[in-house]
């Protein structure tokens, strides 16, 4: 009904189980599949895994009424492009629908940051005097809203500028910094103070 509201997405069929939920995605080959982990015959990573295995441009995002860290890498793992909450608010969930849509992954504010803050206590980010320096100041604003979770749309959205920008901005640090991670990207700019 959400998706169905929200008039950018068609809901273009409904599985009851995992085994159902494969057999529809080969016969439709949708552009994403939410994928609830907690399926009768076969689970959500199952499925999923069966989904990308034999659909690889079709992104799954996975929901689940569980938090932990380890739920997320198991999608991950998966193939799945992103684990959401059951409970997430209508705009998290939109957003991590266009995040996947688009290519990325969606990586909720809470797990990126104990990721990033385990990444920052290994010691492996660039940690050049000049690094930060190469950023301009607008680059400088997109890492620290990349750091801080936010989708490429909500840092279009916050910065008044379009998507595109954002990912020009985006490939311009990556090309700077030589860091092609978002957990990496994330855990410079924890490292050189730009986030909290």
């Amino acid at each position: 009904m959400l998706l169905e509201a929200d008039g950018r997405y068609e809901v273009v069929g409904e599985a009851a189980n995992g085994v159902e939920a494969i057999k529809m995605a080969k016969e439709l080959n949708p552009d994403v599949v939410l994928c609830d982990v907690s399926m009768p015959r076969l689970n959500g990573f199952e499925a999923t895994h069966e989904i990308r295995r034999t659909l690889p441009a079709t992104k799954v995002l996975l929901l689940s009424m569980h938090e932990g860290d380890e739920y997320f890498f198991k999608a991950l793992r998966a193939g799945g492009s992103g684990y959401v909450l059951k409970r997430a608010t209508e705009t998290e969930l939109l957003g991590a629908l266009r995040e996947i849509l688009r290519g990325g992954v969606y990586l909720r504010q809470p797990t990126a940051q104990r990721i990033l803050q385990e990444a920052l206590d290994s010691g492996d980010t660039p940690d050049g005097p000049d690094a930060l320096s190469a950023l301009t100041p607008r680059e400088r604003e997109v890492l620290k809203a990349i750091a801080s979770g936010l989708t490429n749309q909500e840092i279009a959205d916050r910065l008044v500028i379009s998507v595109r920008t954002v990912e020009t901005h985006r490939a311009h640090i990556i090309d700077k910094l030589g860091i092609r991670k978002r957990s990496e990207l994330v855990q410079f700019a924890l490292k050189k103070g730009l986030v909290e």
